[in-house]
């Protein structure tokens, strides 16, 4: 399948290749569990996929979803959109290490209290209980204390996003985000994988700091939230 279609519709693809072992769903729509992220995909923005979407959701329940014209159907409902970037790390080459990075290590499942706690300062609900499992998410930690985190969430043959890159408040302007960004860079490298993110139209200090690294903007993509009532 060519690599355009795949980006297009990153959710899906992911859901059906590399996170297929815990997709929910199947035929037209896709969603992760409840517990690891919010997001679903669907092969086609048809009302039957809607449809199909609607019936993997529990009334009440809020899920996001990419793409352009959504064919609407009862029982879902339109929250919001999100304009985004999808960037795509196109460097020639990696930067050079700034040496080691102090208190940093690999998160796993114990961490993921903290990991909740650190990324609901900056976008609540979006991090679970069980979103490590998508990944290897790294966190620097000061006195005890998770104070930055970035980690891996979509993942498609040959590439994997950057995602969940988060610093808390009272520590921020450190460049603790832009060493994690490397430090994840280089590992997924390591592995043969391409880095990926997404990226708020808006958030243009983000955005500034992720082409700075070498991510440069590839495609336009529109997040949309939607609610099953």
């Amino acid at each position: 399948m060519p690599e355009q279609e795949i980006f297009a519709n990153p959710y899906w693809h992911s859901l059906l290749t590399e996170h297929a072992g815990i997709t929910i769903g199947n035929g037209l729509a896709r969603r992760f569990p409840a517990d690891v992220i919010p997001f679903a995909g669907m092969k086609e923005s048809s009302p039957t996929a809607m449809s199909a979407l609607r019936d993997l959701l529990i009334p009440g329940e809020s899920i996001y979803i990419t793409g352009d014209e959504l064919a609407l159907v009862s029982g879902l409902e339109k929250m919001g959109e999100l304009p985004s970037w999808q960037m795509h790390f196109n460097a020639v080459q990696l930067s050079q290490a700034n040496g080691t990075i102090p208190n940093l290590r690999e998160l796993g499942a114990a961490d993921a209290p903290a990991m909740v706690a650190l990324t609901d300062v900056a976008f609540p609900g979006f991090f679970r209980s069980r979103t490590y499992i998508l990944g290897r998410y790294f966190g620097i930690e000061i006195d005890g204390q998770l104070i930055a985190m970035a980690g891996e969430r979509l993942a498609l043959p040959g590439y994997r996003e950057i995602s969940a890159v988060c610093t808390h408040p009272a520590h921020t302007g450190k460049g603790y985000a832009a060493n994690l960004i490397q430090h994840l860079i280089r590992v997924q490298a390591a592995a043969g994988l391409r880095s990926i993110l997404h990226v708020g139209q808006a958030n243009h200090r983000a955005i500034s700091l992720y082409e700075r690294l070498g991510f440069t903007r590839t495609r336009p993509i529109l997040f949309h939230s939607l609610r099953r009532y």
